[in-house]
């Protein structure tokens, strides 16, 4: 996800330069732009504004998106925009762009198998920020541990088979929602902090205003498998929903 963006970023910036080059040969267009432009900020310099100035900074703002569009590599920047953006989001909400199309009706999936890699003293990093979510494919289950600054993240267990017993996940978050995807069968234990946020667990909402709330499922004693989730979250909502 991380590379993505960069990929975008470095794709958007080239396209721009293209566009930057078509309008300083379109001189007639980029005599306007310039006028919308200095009236713009002489507008936007005012404290106090009439009815004239905000009929001058509207004029401007349509006359630069005009002047703009005017160049083919502006708006090959907008489809490239939307594209990367439909794309991503439905890469994090975990939805398939083409589900139900004619030529995956029958679709055969082959998961691929290796070897197991050891646990002990297993380092990996994660970012700080940013949307992500764990368990797009099908993946082997390691309690889960980390910290997030900022960012909405998903965790899909429907992927992976917990052990029996006690499973942990344990999220310090200080902006974002979070939501966890559990199977049916499974236990759940809930202990979320928040200073300002929600709780949605089996169909219940909870508000919390600096406040911990530990709550249990009605199987949690009965299920053979279980699973203990401990948040910490400045602002945000967490949301624990069964599949």
């Amino acid at each position: 996800m991380k590379k993505s963006w960069k990929f975008f970023v470095v794709i958007e910036l080239l396209i721009f330069i293209g566009a930057c080059w078509q309008l300083s040969h379109n001189i007639p267009v980029l005599i306007f732009l310039t006028i919308a432009i200095i009236n713009l900020y002489y507008v936007l310099k005012k404290s106090v504004r009439s009815n004239f100035n905000q009929f001058q900074l509207i004029v401007s703002v349509v006359l630069i998106i005009i002047c703009l569009l005017s160049s083919p590599a502006i708006w090959f920047m907008v489809i490239m925009a939307v594209l990367f953006f439909g794309l991503t989001g439905f890469e994090i909400s975990g939805l398939e762009a083409f589900e139900g199309a004619p030529w995956k009706r029958k679709q055969m999936i082959m998961p691929e198998t290796t070897n197991s890699d050891p646990k002990n003293g297993r380092r990996f990093k994660r970012s700080w920020f940013g949307n992500e979510r764990i368990g797009s494919h099908i993946y082997e289950w390691d309690d889960l541990n980390f910290t997030l600054l900022s960012g909405d993240t998903i965790i899909d267990l429907g992927n992976t088979l917990l052990p029996k017993e006690d499973n942990i996940v344990i999220i310090r978050k200080g902006f974002g929602r979070t939501r966890i995807l559990i199977p049916l069968g499974i236990g759940i234990m809930v202990e979320h902090s928040s200073l300002a946020g929600n709780l949605i667990f089996e169909k219940e909402k909870f508000h919390l205003r600096n406040e911990s709330i530990k709550i249990y499922s009605e199987d949690y004693d009965e299920s053979q498998r279980r699973l203990k989730v401990v948040t910490n979250n400045l602002f945000g909502d967490l949301e624990v929903i069964r599949i």
